[in-house]
Order: structure tokens, then sequence, then C-alpha cells
């Protein structure tokens, strides 16, 4: 998940969701033997690149990176401590009642060994009390920075939890089953869960940024090459394959090479010494993302080279930290599953992931049958690029094409969800998402990010928290189980998509690159007033350019959603299923029947049908008369609400009813806040116009403005408890 993990609630989460297993297995009359053993459950693991993620932002730095390493290991060691000093108490079993078994009793007397002077304290304190002594001298080989203790400590989780399991088979021994289970395996899950990391880190970066930084390093060895960039492919991976035949780096120095460079260079050091003193297991991946070519992912090898975080084998290179695509534009789903096949094949790409396979960094992780490559896929910008439909068909289609590249070459590709708060920006009930991806995509595990407000909504209280990493971990579970008997969906069902995709697209395309159209959007919507806020992770535009396509997708979701047109998430459906209707493939009468069968469409519809909802003709109205252009205003609006109450019609056909007699509660909440959002609308709608016509006049007045302006953004986003 992209926020830092909160470690003591989630162990009680992780316990309570391995109760609920427990619980259904009983009640469903399966035999609970087949949970005995630990490694066979369902497990759930955090990642995060908060403090990793430097795609745009210039202040998280290769210091921040480190600072966040040392955060998340110092936290993960603080859970397991107070972890093993509340499973201490648990155990006040008496060495005069119950005869401490002999691997038990041999394992304490190394531990003593190790740890003298703890030894002697809890001799002293807990004398006849041997399992208590064994857990609090487990809680001293913590490697805690300033322990005060003088032992040797653990060098990883995967000895700890041996000494766990030690434990937890001496206490079936003695007969304390019940202790065994309730009070040690969870300590072994969140072990398993957190580690000595309690996060891995995933660092993030543009492929373009990349080469700028290639081009750096060439110029400081004297072999120039500014245009690389726009080398042919062919070109760029002569180059790039030649330089990966050897193990020699371009430069023996790693900063005072030029800007781009010397950030990833100083970032990679970080992650080396890590590695180096920690072991990998608190490092994710190295995210390219804007991942367009082959070569942007080679690129990335050759800085790691440069870096140290290559090792050289007697086959060839191998690089320590796995290299991940994220592919987020349309054209760049489409090209995805070529790119991903050159990938694979590559030979530092083999060895690399031959020896992430084997990696044993954290304890109870099963042995894999074939190599993994992760892979993850951008909800917000093929949205951006050409509307909801086309982005989900892009996706779908992208996502089993990609599979099946991973079977080509004996590989499995685990999915990386890059999923946002909102509906344009990829989320929807957890359920139905998974139901919706491709069969054969779920194979036993899937990532996916939490961002926003929704880390909140979901996870800030236990009880939800719980409940919606439930639906997660059961979702994955049933589906990895069910997906291999699913049946391929008939060949209708393709062409029922590509034409959706293909009207709603063009309908979409048609908008967007209407005459006037960033004018209408720039005035309509307070897309000016959020680039001036600091509330983003990176700034609000790539480069600074006042385009579209230059704009990030959270703020060009955020900006429609506060003025309650979410056009986003529907604008173009109406005209994709008017072309359905007409080319007679399938008849409106027979859709409804059609998206029982479809979880792809049904899922997407259904989360359409909640944009509408939330859409106000009323409030658009009033946002569009910011529009200063008065025919420009007419013309475009025209156009949205044209296929507004096209979209909202035929979906009500096809459902068979509205919303509001099929999805009440829904409705209810809509309902119950729509009086006092709309008097939040209209402040706002007057501080935008007073702030902008203060702009052209007046900037000391317009800053005085300011505060007001992003007040009633924030009360506006609460109100409607979403953002972008």
């Amino acid at each position: 998940m992209t926020a830092q993990v909160n470690g003591d609630r989630g162990v009680t989460a992780l316990e309570q969701l391995d109760n609920r297993l427990r619980s259904a297995w009983s009640a469903a009359g399966f035999d609970e033997a087949l949970l005995a053993d630990p490694k066979v459950w369902p497990r759930v693991r955090f990642g995060s690149w908060v403090g990793g993620d430097r795609d745009g932002h210039p202040f998280v730095t290769a210091e921040v990176t480190k600072d966040t390493l040392a955060d998340l290991r110092h936290h993960a060691l603080g859970v397991l401590s107070r972890q093993l000093t509340d499973l201490a108490t648990k155990l006040p079993l008496s060495g005069n009642f119950q005869k401490t078994p002999r691997a038990l009793k041999a394992a304490l007397t190394t531990l003593r060994e190790s740890h003298p002077v703890t030894a002697d304290i809890l001799a002293r304190q807990y004398p006849d009390e041997p399992w208590r002594q064994y857990v609090l001298l487990l809680k001293a080989g913590l490697p805690i920075d300033g322990h005060p203790d003088d032992g040797t400590t653990y060098q990883n989780p995967t000895a700890l939890d041996v000494d766990l399991a030690r434990l937890q088979d001496a206490l079936e021994q003695t007969g304390a089953r019940r202790l065994a289970e309730t009070a040690v395996r969870p300590v072994r899950r969140a072990l398993d869960a957190f580690g000595f990391h309690l996060a891995a880190l995933d660092i993030r970066q543009n492929s373009q940024f990349h080469d700028q930084a290639l081009m750096q390093i060439l110029e400081a060895i004297g072999q120039p090459a500014p245009d690389f960039s726009e080398w042919e492919e062919s070109r760029r991976l002569a180059f790039l394959n030649a330089e990966l035949l050897s193990p020699r780096p371009f430069l023996y120095k790693d900063t005072g090479i030029g800007t781009e460079a010397d950030a990833v260079l100083s970032c990679y050091a970080i992650l080396r010494r890590h590695i180096r003193h920690h072991g990998r297991a608190g490092i994710g991946s190295l995210i390219v993302s804007m991942t367009r070519r082959t070569s942007d992912l080679l690129v990335v090898y050759l800085l790691a080279r440069e870096a140290g975080l290559m090792k050289w084998t007697p086959e060839g290179l191998l690089c320590q930290v796995p290299v991940v695509p994220l592919f987020e534009t349309l054209d760049d789903l489409e090209r995805s599953p070529e790119l991903i096949d050159a990938f694979l094949a590559h030979p530092v790409t083999r060895r690399s992931l031959a020896f992430h396979q084997h990696d044993r960094a954290l304890p109870l992780s099963p042995v894999q049958n074939s190599p993994v490559q992760q892979v993850m896929v951008g909800y917000s910008d093929s949205n951006k690029d050409c509307g909801i439909i086309a982005s989900q068909w892009a996706l779908h289609q992208a996502q089993s094409a990609l599979a099946a590249a991973g079977r080509r070459h004996n590989t499995k590709i685990r999915f990386f969800h890059g999923r946002g708060g909102t509906i344009s920006r990829g989320a929807g009930p957890t359920d139905r998402f998974l139901g919706a991806l491709p069969p054969h995509t779920i194979d036993g595990d899937l990532r996916l990010t939490e961002q926003g407000e929704t880390i909140a909504q979901k996870y800030a209280i236990l009880g939800t928290a719980t409940y919606n990493l439930e639906i997660l971990l059961a979702g994955v579970t049933g589906f990895s189980l069910t997906n291999k008997s699913i049946p391929a969906p008939p060949d209708v069902h393709a062409k029922i998509g590509e034409i959706l995709a293909a009207a709603s697209r063009d309908k979409y395309v048609s908008l967007i690159q209407a005459d006037g159209f960033m004018t209408f959007y720039s005035e309509a919507t307070p897309i000016d007033a959020l680039e001036t806020s600091s509330i983003g992770s990176r700034p609000a535009r790539r480069t600074g350019q006042r385009t579209l396509d230059d704009l990030r997708a959270i703020p060009w979701v955020f900006s429609w959603n506060q003025s309650r047109y979410y056009l986003p998430g529907w604008f173009g459906v109406g005209t994709g299923l008017e072309s359905l209707l007409a080319s007679e493939i399938l008849p409106l009468e027979k859709l409804g029947a059609f998206l029982k069968t479809s979880p792809l469409m049904y899922y997407v519809l259904t989360n359409v049908e909640t944009n509408l909802a939330s859409c106000d003709i009323d409030i658009m109205s009033e946002y569009a008369t910011l529009v200063s252009d008065p025919a420009l205003r007419e013309r475009l609006f025209a156009i949205i609400t044209e296929e507004f109450e096209k979209t909202r019609l035929l979906l009500t056909k096809i459902f068979g009813g509205s919303v509001e007699s099929r999805r009440p509660r829904m409705a209810r909440t809509l309902r119950l806040r729509a009086d006092a959002l709309k008097i939040l609308h209209r402040q706002q709608i007057g501080l935008l116009r007073t702030w902008r016509a203060a702009l052209a006049l007046d900037t000391s007045a317009a800053e005085k403005l300011l505060p007001k302006v992003l007040l009633s953004v924030n009360a506006i986003a609460s109100g409607l408890r979403t953002t972008g």
C-alpha cells in the first residue's frame, strides 16, 4: 500500500483475519488439520513508495529514501519487540509443573550463552519460567540499535521464525496446543507479513529522467549522446546490449555528474548500502513510469550497474532489485505485450528473475515454481487519454496478452494495479474489480495501490481495515482457485467490447480535442486553484506546459469532480452504447442479460452509473457560467449535457430501472448531503469568480482570497468524500 503501515494495528487486523478464516473453515466443515502448516494460509504483505516515489517530485531525495528505509525498519522491529513482550506474558508456564522439551531446553542454553547478561537478569526475575525466559531472550536478539544487550542479533527474520517455530512445537508437545495457536502463531504471522522492514519500499522514476541521467554519464566520460532519447529503438538496444555484456561501470564516482544522474545514482547507492547491511527484504522494485519501449527498462539495468546494484556471475550480469515497467497511457498499454516479450527474453532479465525466484529473504516464503515478473498497469492516464470504457477495455486486453507473454517464457506475471481513489482512476468495489479481471491473470497473488483518502476510509478503523483486507484476501484466493476452470468468453464479447471502446473513445476524444475545450475546462472547473495548492504528491503538471497532455491525471479528475461533472468517468459511454445497439450484434432487450455474463462490462457500467448519480446538472450549469465566452460555453456545455442524458437514459433501460429505484441506499446518501453541498458549490463559484478577477488586477488581493478558495476545495472534497 502507498501509506506507511500502522504496524500494531496491522498485527491486530491480520490476527482477526486469521481468526475469521479459521471460523469460516470450520463452519464449512473442512478439515482443520489442513491449516496446521502456516505456509498454506493466505497472506498479505505491505509495500509503500512514500519516500521512494520521485517521479516528478524534486523533494524525494536519496536522504529521504535513506530515512524512510530506516524509519520502516525501526517501526517493524518495534512492533516485533512489543509482540514478543506480549507473548512472554502469555507463557507463565513453570518448569516445576510442565516438563521443558529437550529441543527447547537445548535452544534455551544456546540463547543464554549468546546473551549472558540478559540471561542472568531473567534467571533472577523468572527463575522457574523457562518458556518466558526463552521468549525474552528472542526479544534480546532483535537487531534494534542501542539494544541494551550484549549478545548476537538476528540477521534476518527467517532465523527468528525458526526459533519461534521451535517454541510452537514445544508447546504442542507439552499439550499446550491452544497457546501454540493463539499466542505463538500470530507472532509468526506478523513476522511473515512485516519482517524486519514493515513495508517494502518501491522506487519509482520516469523513463525520461533515466534517459537524462544516462546522457549526463556519457557526457562525463567524453562520449556525449545528447540525442539518446531520440535514437531509434534498434540503435538504443544495440548500445545497451553491448554495454550490459561488461560488469565495469562508466565512472568510479556517483556524484557531480549532473542533476538527474546524481539523483538516480545517489538513490541507488542508498539501496546498495541497505542491501549490504540488511538484505533485500526491505527493498521493493525499481518501477519505471511511462515505460514505452524495451530500452527504457534496459537503461535502468545500466544505471544499476553504475551504482553497484548489479551482480556479476559466470553467465553475466543480473540485477539485485527487480525492474518493473509501468504502462499508463493507451498507446503504452497497446504496445506492452510486445515490449514484455522482448524484456523477458533478455539474458539479464532471465538471470535476474532466476535470482529473485529463489530469494528466501522473508520467512515462510513459498518456493516459486517459475520466475515472477511484476508488471504495473495504470488506470489514470489511459482514462484521461480515451475515456472510461476504452481505457478499461485496453487494460483488459493488455493484461490478457501480458499474461500470455509470460506463459511463453515460463514466467508468471504478477500484476500491480495502480488504482486511484475515484472510479475514473480505477476505483470500484474490490470484489467486482477482481471478478472483472481477465481469466488467468490472478494466479495466487496480486498487488494494488490504495491512495489518498481511501486509505483513511478503508483502514483508519480496525473493523473496516479487517473487513477490506478480508475482501481482498478472500477475493484473490477465491479467484486464483477458480480462474483455471473459467472458460474463455465467447467471441461476441470481444466484438461488443471493441465496438463500445471504439465509439466511446471517438466521442471522448472529439470533446477533449474540440476547439476551445481547454479554455472551457480551465474556467468551468477549479483546476487553476488546485494547481496552486500543496496537497499533491507532485506538481500538477509534468513540465509546466498548459496542455492536457502535460496535466497529471489526479488534478484532471479532481477538478471535474469538484464541479460535479465527473466527466472522465462517463463521457462517451452513451455514444458507445448507441453504436452497439446500431450494430445489431446485441439488441437492447438482451443487453441486461449480457451484463450478467460479462463481469467486466457489468463492473464498468455500474461504476459509470455511480458517477452519473454523483453528477448534478444544475451545479454543472452554474460552474459553466464561469466560462467567459458565451458561445464557447453554450456549444461545449450542450455537447456534455446531451451525452449525459443519452448515457443516463440508456443505462436506465439496460439495468431495468433508475438508479434511485435499484440502489436506494446510494441515492439516499446523495440526497442527505445534496443541500449542504449545493451551498458549498455556490460559495466556491463566487470565490472563483472574485479570485480570478483579482488575479487580473491585483495580485496581493488575489493572494488574500486564495486560502478561502482552497478551503472551499477542501470542504467540497470532504462532502463528496473524494478528490482524485
